[in-house]
């Protein structure tokens, strides 16, 4: 979809989003504008290469309580960030480049890789991506549309 310079997204503040690049069609986020940088649950993170080579490959397990349906992926290392969590510690992580699908629309969007298995969600979706056209209504929830029911039993580990 696209979209004109001012046009703006009504979303809820948790939404099933997709991972295109990464063929993950479904994985439910928690849109939090409280957060600068969005975030996604990442594990078994290499990096290989130096400088302007320097790569990352890692895993990505979409639901929450399983390990089905588990996805690798390798890009460029885009940054490295002193990231604060909300407990307040700060931990430097990875940022790769993904597009995220929200309602429809793919946005390019810094990510940073981090374990979020304690977590309530997998993915993160922070301040700068959501700019790009989003507004947070946070009353409410899953305003692009639910997942088929399959895909939110697997989330739920069912």
């Amino acid at each position: 979809m696209t979209r004109s310079a001012h046009s703006t997204t009504i979303a809820g503040w948790r939404e099933w989003v997709g991972l295109p690049g990464a063929g993950i069609p479904w994985i439910k986020a928690k849109l939090d504008t409280g957060a600068r940088t969005s975030t996604i649950h990442a594990f078994d993170v290499r990096v290989t290469g130096e400088g302007a080579e320097e790569r990352v490959r890692f895993r990505i397990r979409p639901w929450q309580a399983s390990d089905e349906d588990e996805v690798e992926i390798e890009c460029p290392v885009h940054d490295r960030r002193s990231v604060r969590s909300s407990s307040g510690h700060a931990q430097e992580r990875i940022v790769v480049i993904m597009d995220v699908q929200i309602h429809g629309v793919v946005v390019p969007t810094e990510m940073t890789l981090s374990n979020r298995d304690a977590m309530g969600f997998r993915m993160l979706i922070g301040r700068q991506t959501l700019r790009q056209g989003f507004v947070v209504d946070a009353r409410r929830s899953f305003l692009g549309g639910r997942a088929p029911k399959e895909v939110r039993r697997a989330n739920r580990g069912r």
